[in-house]
C-alpha cells in the first residue's frame, strides 16, 4: 500500500498548464430533467440485480458442500470480483446523474481508474483460470484432483492479482507525469484511462505504447488461453462416439462461453480499435456493456444453465424460509 499512497502524493505535481488540477468533469451520461428518474432508477436497479444475484452466487458455493470444487471456487471469486467492479463505478454515476456539473476530484479519479483497471484485469485471469478447469475436467479427467488441487487454485487467484496490481499502478504512475490541458471535460461517466489521455498536452507515445503492450498482453494472454483451451476441448468432445455424450459433455462449457464472449466483445469495441474509429457514444456504449450488463448477468447465466447450482440456490433459500419462520414463531 506504501507504493500506492506514494504515487498520490506524486500525482500532485499533475499541472493544467501552470495550474494544478483539483477535479475533472464528468459528462458521460448527462441526460434531461425528464429522464433523469427514469435512467436513475434502470441503472439502480441493475445495480442491485448484480449485487444480490452475485452474492447468491457467493452464498450458495459457501453453503453447499457439493459445490466445494475449483469450479465453483473460481466462479465465486468471479462473483465477488464482479461486486466490487460494479461498485467502483455506479454508485458514482447514480450521484452525478441529477446534478448538472458532475465532477470527480483528481485523487478520485486515480482511485477510480486504479480499482477500475484492476478489476478489469482480474476478470481476464478469472475467466482463463475458469477455461481452464473446463479443459482439465474434460481432457483430464483422471488428473484433475492432482492438477487442481487447493493449493494451485489459490495460486491461479493470488497471482493475477499481484500482475494486474502491478499494471494498474504502472498506467497511474506514467499518466501522473503528463501535462492536462485546460479542457478537463471527460466525455464519459466514470475516469477511464483512454478519455484522460486525450486530455493530455504533452506527449502520450509512451503511455499509448504502455497500453498497447501492458494492457495488451493482460487481455489477449487470458483471451487466447481461453480460445486454445477451447479448441483442445472441441477436438476432445469430437472424439466422443454418442451424440448425446458431446452435448452433455460440451453443455458444461456453455455458460463460460457465453460471459466469454460478452465480456471480450465490448472490451475489444472499446481498447483496440483503430484511434480513428474512436467515438465517445461507442465507447460508453460498450462500457455499460462490461462494466453493468456483464456482472448483472453472469450470475443468471451461471445459474440458469447449471442443475448444480441451481439446486443449490433451491437449498439456499430453504435454509432461509426456515431461519424466518424459526424467528416469526412466539
Amino acid at each position: 500500500m506504501r507504493l500506492n499512497f506514494s504515487l498520490f502524493r506524486h500525482s500532485r505535481t499533475m499541472h493544467q498548464g501552470n495550474q494544478s488540477i483539483s477535479k475533472f468533469f464528468l459528462l458521460g451520461l448527462t441526460v434531461g430533467s425528464e429522464q433523469q428518474k427514469l435512467i436513475f432508477m434502470l441503472f439502480l436497479c441493475m445495480y442491485l440485480v448484480t449485487m444480490v444475484g452475485n452474492l447468491l452466487i457467493i452464498l450458495a458455493i459457501i453453503n453447499d458442500a457439493h459445490l466445494h470444487s475449483p469450479m465453483y471456487f473460481f466462479l465465486a471469486n468471479l462473483s465477488f470480483n464482479d461486486i466490487c467492479f460494479t461498485t467502483t463505478t455506479i454508485p458514482k454515476m447514480l450521484a452525478d446523474i441529477p446534478s448538472q456539473s458532475p465532477t470527480i476530484s483528481f485523487a478520485g479519479c486515480l482511485t477510480q481508474m486504479y480499482f477500475f483497471m484492476l478489476l478489469v484485469d482480474l476478470d481476464n485471469f478469472l475467466l482463463a483460470a475458469m477455461a481452464y478447469d473446463r479443459y482439465v475436467a474434460i481432457c483430464h479427467p483422471l488428473h484433475y484432483a492432482a492438477l487442481l488441487n487447493p493449493k494451485r487454485c489459490a495460486l491461479l487467484v493470488v497471482t493475477p492479482w499481484v500482475i494486474s496490481n502491478l499494471v494498474s499502478i504502472l498506467h497511474l504512475s506514467l499518466l501522473s507525469l503528463l501535462t492536462i490541458c485546460d479542457q478537463r471535460k471527460i466525455p464519459h461517466f466514470f475516469c477511464d484511462l483512454e478519455p484522460i489521455l486525450r486530455l493530455a498536452c504533452s506527449d502520450t507515445q509512451i503511455n499509448d505504447l504502455t497500453v498497447l503492450v501492458a494492457g495488451g498482453a493482460v487481455i489477449f494472454i487470458p483471451f487466447t488461453f481461453i480460445i486454445v483451451s477451447y479448441a483442445i476441448i472441441c477436438c476432445t468432445v469430437l472424439g466422443v462416439t454418442s451424440a448425446k455424450g458431446k452435448w452433455r459433455t460440451f453443455s458444461t462449457c456453455g455458460s463460460h462461453l457465453s460471459a466469454v464472449a460478452l465480456f471480450y466483445g465490448s472490451i475489444v469495441g472499446v481498447y483496440f480499435l483503430p484511434s480513428s474509429a474512436y467515438s465517445a457514444e461507442r465507447d460508453k456504449v460498450a462500457a455499460i456493456i462490461y462494466t453493468i450488463v456483464t456482472p448483472m448477468m453472469n450470475p443468471f447465466i451461471y445459474s440458469l444453465r447449471n442443475k448444480d447450482m441451481k439446486g443449490a440456490l433451491r437449498r439456499l433459500f430453504s435454509k432461509k424460509t426456515f431461519f424466518w419462520r424459526w424467528l416469526a414463531l412466539p
